[in-house]
C-alpha cells in the first residue's frame, strides 16, 4: 500500500485464564472486517500466555482476519528462529499471518530469561540487523550472516510462507522511527505510547523517509487502542 494507508486492529491481551474474552475479540475481528489482531508478547510474565501459541490457537477459531505478534521481543526470540516460526505459523493459517518486530522493552524482566541486555543504541543496530535476518530467511536459500549483534554461520531456511509475510515495526524513537521507512512495511504504534495529538504526525513523517529507498513501502500506522 504505497499510499501510507491506515490499517486498524484490536489488540488482544494473552492473559492467563483469558481465553473466552480472547476468542470473542478475534472472532468480532474476524466477522466484522478488521484488518489485524494484535497480541503483546511479553515472555517474562508469569500471568501471560506465549503469544505465538495463543495466536495458533486463536486462528484455527477464526478463517478471515490476519494476526500477529504487537510486537515480539526480539532479546528473546532470536531473529532466524522467529522468521521459521512465523513462517510456519503462515503456511498454517493461509497467509494471516504478519511480524511485528520491536527491539526489547523491560530489558531487566528480559535478561532474567537470559536476554542480552543491549542499550537504546545498539537495540536499534541488533533490530536492523534482525530485519535483515528475518527477510533473508524467507527467500528460502541457505544463507550466513555475520553482524555485529548476530553471528549465524550456516542458516538452512524453511518453511516457505504462504504468502509475502509483512514486518511491522513497533517503536516510538525517532531513530526507530527512521529505521521503519527505511525497511519495514509498516509502523505498529499504541496510543498509549504516542498519542494521537503529541508526537505522531512528525513521527510518521520520519517512518516514511525511506520507503523508496529500501523498497519496502511503508504502510502506515496502526492504532489497537
Amino acid at each position: 500500500m504505497s499510499g501510507g494507508s491506515v490499517q486498524f486492529g484490536l489488540n488482544v491481551d494473552p492473559n492467563v485464564g483469558g481465553l473466552p474474552i480472547a476468542e470473542r475479540i478475534a472472532t468480532i475481528e474476524d466477522t466484522h472486517g478488521l484488518e489485524l489482531v494484535g497480541i503483546q508478547d511479553h515472555p517474562y510474565n508469569a500471568r501471560l500466555y506465549d503469544t505465538f501459541i495463543l495466536i495458533t490457537w486463536l486462528a484455527s477459531k477464526t478463517s478471515r482476519v490476519p494476526f500477529f505478534p504487537n510486537v515480539a521481543n526480539l532479546p528473546l526470540r532470536p531473529p532466524a528462529m522467529l522468521a521459521k516460526q512465523a513462517a510456519t505459523m503462515d503456511a498454517f493459517t493461509g497467509g494471516r499471518f504478519e511480524v511485528g518486530l520491536g527491539s526489547g522493552g523491560f530489558r531487566d524482566a528480559a535478561a532474567g530469561m537470559g536476554a542480552p541486555s543491549r542499550r537504546p543504541a545498539r537495540a536499534r543496530e541488533a533490530l536492523s540487523e534482525a530485519i535483515d535476518i528475518v527477510r533473508t530467511f524467507w527467500v528460502g536459500e541457505p544463507f550466513a550472516f555475520h553482524g555485529k549483534h548476530y553471528e549465524l554461520p550456516a542458516v538452512q531456511p524453511g518453511p516457505s510462507p504462504a504468502h509475502q509475510i509483512g514486518i511491522w515495526l513497533g517503536v516510538v524513537g525517532p531513530r526507530s522511527a527512521a529505521l521503519v521507512g527505511a525497511k519495514a512495511d509498516g509502523w505498529s504504534v499504541s496510543a498509549p505510547y504516542v498519542p494521537p495529538d503529541r508526537g505522531r504526525p512528525g513521527r510518521h513523517r520520519r517512518t516514511r523517509s525511506g520507503p523508496a529507498r529500501s523498497g519496502h513501502p511503508c504502510r502506515g500506522p496502526i492504532s489497537d487502542a
